[in-house]
């Protein structure tokens, strides 16, 4: 959490119960979050384009694209690059 979101909750902490509710109220309507779940059939899809068709054949033909490496691997290189 930071520095500011808990500058801001230390300060309704001190609000009595009314001007809590108003500021509530305020963030409410202002910060209004969706419910609404999404899904990947709620994705349009899309032709690829001539970019997308030419990183499609690089993954292909590329032996460097095939390689994977673990997490801890992963992190040990770096970590490695850090120093």
């Amino acid at each position: 959490m930071s520095a500011v979101v808990l500058d801001v909750m230390r300060t309704i902490e001190k609000m009595d119960d009314n001007s809590a509710k108003a500021v509530f109220d305020w963030l409410s309507n202002r910060f209004q979050q969706t419910t609404q779940t999404v899904s990947w059939d709620d994705i349009e899809e899309v032709e690829p384009d001539e970019i997308d068709i030419e990183m499609m054949k690089e993954i292909e033909n590329n032996p460097d694209c095939k390689e994977f490496v673990s997490e801890d691997e992963m992190f040990s290189r770096l970590l490695a690059n850090r120093r």
